[in-house]
């Protein structure tokens, strides 16, 4: 494995512009491996078709002009972790089971997981069939149904403590069911452009069990919109992209 100095970086430019895509072998280079630079195209739509999120997770982590719906209750995600099927800290590492089934469908579907028993994780799975990585909303900024948000959550608050948290976003938005079709719950979220400089990045949350240089991992794997208040602790894990970093354009 290679250490952190040696990590592929990875930074995105989010344009409202088409997106083009170029699709990528279901077999997956290593965590940190210069190989893994895929971009792709997607036609602007309303809604996402599958080739958005059949995508290296890496690559889907950070392309952020997208929403979660729940029927009428959508949110943008403002931070995301992305967890590939070879990293120590991905479900997908155990193989197929009843509970990580779902995460090795086709990108585009639920992972839904209770942590602790308690809390309803939210991931949209990435990737071809079989390969079992999966992109984690950590937090979220409320976009429209904000009255349902604030009953779900069982607050009458209007802050950034009812989304900055996945167990909050799953309560928040209803997302129970393992498996679950996603392709017409995430759409387009036609917006400004985002630059590199609007972006942070940061290692991941909560994975101590992971193999230490990927729990160290930190410009391919977390990613925020910089000072979004909708940012889940902590924050002070979160710093810019560095100026060394390749670029990766998506454009949207």
């Amino acid at each position: 494995m290679k250490s952190p100095n040696d990590q592929t970086k990875f930074e995105a430019k989010i344009k409202t512009k088409p997106r083009t895509i170029k699709q990528k072998a279901l077999t997956q280079p290593g965590l940190h491996s210069k190989e893994s630079k895929p971009t792709f195209l997607l036609e602007k739509s309303p809604i996402l078709g599958p080739e958005f999120y059949q995508i290296d997770a890496l690559d889907l982590a950070p392309s952020i002009a997208w929403q979660v719906s729940e029927e009428r209750r959508r949110c943008s995600p403002d931070y995301r972790e992305a967890y590939r099927s070879n990293d120590s800290a991905c479900h997908g590492r155990v193989g197929i089971t009843p509970r990580t089934a779902p995460i090795f469908g086709a990108g585009g579907h639920a992972y839904v997981y209770l942590c602790y028993g308690l809390h309803t994780m939210l991931n949209v799975v990435a990737d071809k069939e079989g390969i079992g990585s999966a992109v984690l909303i950590r937090s979220c900024a409320p976009v429209t149904g904000l009255e349902t948000i604030k009953q779900r959550r069982g607050l009458d608050t209007e802050k950034p403590i009812l989304l900055t948290g996945p167990g909050k976003v799953g309560q928040a938005l209803g997302f129970q069911k393992n498996g679950v079709d996603m392709l017409s719950l995430l759409l387009l979220l036609d917006g400004p452009e985002v630059k590199v400089e609007e972006m942070v990045v940061g290692p991941r949350v909560g994975i101590d069990y992971a193999l230490p240089e990927e729990v160290l991992c930190v410009d391919t794997t977390a990613f925020a919109v910089a000072g979004s208040p909708w940012i889940s602790a902590p924050k002070n894990t979160l710093r810019p992209p560095s100026s060394s970093t390749k670029l990766l354009d998506i454009t949207v």
